[in-house]
């Protein structure tokens, strides 16, 4: 890899800003903006801590070209024109995953495929054999994206998406990716350093996320990344990581100050328990069966509560539909006005939430949780009881 590469990260939309900043934090240059994704120039060392340490970044890309690849034929002779013997050898294991929007071809394995042949073609006659696609876990994983007639095709630095942390042993319903989790978290500018309650936890994500930030964790710390198996950048990949791995662990704190888990659902509060116990952190957090519409705040001081109430399927839903969760809502927004000194984050995916919540947020931005679009409401620290 050059002295510094223009590169892509992919992120959950309406993170974009955020990840902009954690990437300038990592030191990332030339970083912009755009959608889904933020742009930016880094080296390999660079490169590599950036894939270790991002909490936002569902990918970063290592940006091979985009051409012009209209039809089927299109998309085969575009391929066709990347050096893949510069990026893969006879031993080299491959695949390739695709995304389309606002295309003529409505499969996007039929892509994927269209550029797998041209890979295997250009290297036979490149070096007169082809290297094996192996879907599950290939040494170079190739990132086609369809625009309309515009193909950009990259390589993945990780290999697999970076939300996949390994701590998600159990899930609940509507689990909330990693990724968000942490781009919550960043939005309400948690460095770990205060106490940190969740009291609709779910599997536990938003508290494994803060207590990975609390213990000064990398998330990419036990992972191997793809990058250090291709052929020409695998060995120095592999030596840089080790160094960077070596200072990460070295890094790493007791939590600073309290983490706080709750649920009134046992069967959330076991995965969440399988899922701390996969991250690691088991012995940090404290874990809580209780419903958050009654609960008092914990002793000690205040922090930061953060939470992803849920959107109408287990509450409300069944029992007196939107009117049963607003009602819920509302007698949310009555608790937590007796959590006196303490600051929220809550992300709201159903729309009638912030007027049955009565609490007027400081700021709130759009995010997407997959598919749903939610509100991040941020709600400053209450230092008196009431509304």
């Amino acid at each position: 890899m050059p002295e510094r590469l223009p590169l892509f990260a992919t992120t959950a939309r309406g993170t974009e800003e955020l990840l902009a900043a954690e990437l300038t934090a990592l030191g990332a240059k030339k970083v912009r903006q755009d959608r889904g994704g933020v742009r930016f120039h880094a080296n390999l060392d660079e490169a590599l801590r950036i894939v270790m340490w991002t909490r936002l970044a569902m990918r970063v890309l290592y940006p091979l070209g985009e051409f012009d690849a209209p039809g089927a034929e299109g998309l085969y002779e575009a391929a066709r024109k990347v050096p893949w013997a510069e990026h893969l050898s006879r031993d080299t294991t491959f695949a390739v995953e695709a995304t389309l929007r606002d295309t003529e071809h409505n499969h996007s394995g039929f892509v994927a495929l269209k550029v797998k042949d041209a890979i295997v073609d250009t290297m036979r006659d490149a070096i007169g054999s082809r290297p094996d696609v192996d879907t599950k876990d290939p040494a170079v994983r190739v990132v086609a994206h369809l625009r309309k007639t515009q193909l950009s095709l990259s390589l993945d630095l990780a290999g697999e998406p970076l939300h996949r942390r390994g701590y998600r042993e159990e899930t609940t319903d509507a689990p909330l990716k990693e990724t968000l989790a942490a781009a919550m978290l960043a939005a309400a500018d948690y460095r770990g350093e205060e106490p940190f309650a969740d009291p609709m936890c779910g599997s536990g994500t938003l508290v494994i996320e803060a207590g990975l930030i609390a213990i000064n964790r990398a998330p990419g710390l036990s992972r191997r990344f793809a990058v250090e198996r291709w052929p020409k950048l695998g060995q120095h990949a592999r030596s840089l990581l080790g160094d960077l791995k070596r200072e990460a662990k070295a890094a790493e704190r007791p939590p600073p100050s309290t983490l706080l888990a709750r649920d009134f659902d046992e069967d959330a509060l076991a995965a969440t328990t399988a899922n701390l116990r996969a991250a690691g952190l088991w012995e940090h957090v404290t874990i809580e069966q209780l419903d958050a519409t009654m609960a008092l705040p914990p002793d000690g001081p205040p922090g930061l509560l953060g939470t992803n109430p849920p959107y109408g399927e287990r509450i409300g839903g069944g029992r007196g539909g939107q009117k049963g969760i607003k009602s819920f809502y509302f007698k949310l927004g009555d608790a937590l006005t007796e959590w006196v000194g303490w600051r929220s984050a809550v992300l709201a995916g159903n729309p009638g939430f912030e007027s049955a919540f009565h609490m007027k947020p400081q700021k709130r931005m759009n995010l997407w949780n997959g598919p749903i679009e939610c509100q991040l409401l941020l709600y400053p620290a209450r230092f008196k009881r009431g509304r």
